[in-house]
This record gives structure tokens, C-alpha cells and sequence, in this order.
């Protein structure tokens, strides 16, 4: 299953209450989820905060989930 989807569902959360959370259109999330279309940048800093996980984990560069402490600036 698609790391986003098994995020989305784990958190209890529909696509479209994603798009609401996050701002990004339900169907390019869809494509997403579905491995036809990468997250940019900033769609990954929106749904790192929202499922509250690492970029790293998102991008798929560490199975880690553990998101890293905020900096203090």
C-alpha cells in the first residue's frame, strides 16, 4: 500500500478532508496516493505536519516515521 494512503487511513481521514487540511486538490492527492504523481516541496511540508512524520519519511528516503524536533528560531 502507498505510504500516503496507509497514513491517510491510519489517521481516519477521507481525501477530501485532506484537501480541506492541507489545500491540495483531492485529485492530484489521489494521484498521489496512487504512485502516478510526486508531492512538491511544500505539499510535502503540508502533509508531514498532517500526519505528523518526517519530509524523509514522505519522500520515501527512511521507513523511520519519527518526525524531528522543530527548531528554534
Amino acid at each position: 500500500m502507498n505510504r500516503l494512503k496507509e497514513l491517510r487511513l491510519k489517521k481516519g481521514i477521507t481525501q477530501m478532508e485532506v484537501q480541506m487540511e492541507t489545500g491540495i486538490d483531492q485529485s492530484n492527492y489521489s494521484k498521489m496516493e496512487n504512485g502516478k504523481r510526486e508531492p512538491t516541496l511544500e505539499q510535502a511540508k503540508q502533509l508531514s505536519n498532517l500526519y505528523e512524520t518526517s519530509l524523509d519519511y514522505i519522500c520515501r528516503i527512511t521507513d523511520e516515521r519519527k518526525i524531528y524536533p522543530k527548531s528554534r528560531q
